[in-house]
């Protein structure tokens, strides 16, 4: 088995544009991360940071190359594989919280557990120390509304690792909040990647929160350049 948990070779990806144009997006990208891996990634806006993410979740597909994880080919995988390990090892992050308004942030965070078959009390006990780590144990019981930006973000967090997944993907975790809340909710992203040593792949565009991670890439022209 691969040492990597997530291997790309020569990906390449397109979209049919007008006529029998195409837009390339991606061209023949290699990028490996193993476990423990805290990969910053920026990229202008528009330039596929996206894209690669996506490719990377198993939510799209390529045009050529292929895509290792955990030493399995994707390429091959059925679609119920590739639904399994997102399900089980990849936690997502997006620009927006997209949690639950009818639930409170505690069961935000248990209801990915039970779904991967988890028992009510161990996933509620694991939610609770994970609220815990990022300073929201007193605010668990609160819904979405009664939460402030910078707190949805850290629940959102934390619903994404709740199920201990292999690498966590976060597309501009940060892009919705203040200068102050960015930078106290981006310390609480790292300590709970830290923490459970999982690897990570988070797009920005704030070249200070960048440079807090391991490595750092940058995608341009379709490239995968080395900051």
């Amino acid at each position: 088995m691969s040492d990597f948990i997530l291997s790309l070779n020569k990906i390449s990806k397109s979209y049919q544009t007008s006529g029998s144009e195409k837009l390339t997006i991606l061209s023949s990208i290699d990028l490996s991360i193993a476990a423990g891996d805290l990969v910053g990634l920026t990229a202008p806006s528009g330039a596929g940071k996206s894209t690669l993410l996506h490719i990377c979740g198993l939510l799209d597909t390529c045009d050529q190359g292929t895509i290792n994880f955990l030493g399995q080919d994707m390429q091959k995988a059925s679609d119920m594989t590739r639904t399994l390990i997102r399900r089980r090892e990849i936690g997502f992050v997006y620009q927006f919280h997209h949690l639950l308004p009818e639930f409170s942030a505690l069961e935000n965070v248990v209801l990915p557990q039970l779904i991967n078959g988890k028992n009510p009390q161990q996933a509620s006990e694991r939610a609770t120390e994970l609220l815990r780590l990022v300073d929201l144990k007193n605010r668990a019981n609160h819904r979405p509304s009664q939460l402030s930006g910078g707190e949805q973000q850290r629940v959102a967090f934390c619903r994404a690792v709740a199920n201990e997944p292999k690498i966590l993907l976060a597309d501009e975790p940060t892009g919705n909040l203040d200068e102050k809340t960015s930078d106290t909710v981006f310390e609480a992203l790292l300590s709970l990647v830290e923490i459970s040593g999982m690897a990570a792949l988070i797009a920005t565009h704030n070249e200070n929160l960048a440079k807090k991670m391991k490595r750092r890439i940058k995608l341009k022209n379709g490239k995968i350049f080395s900051d």
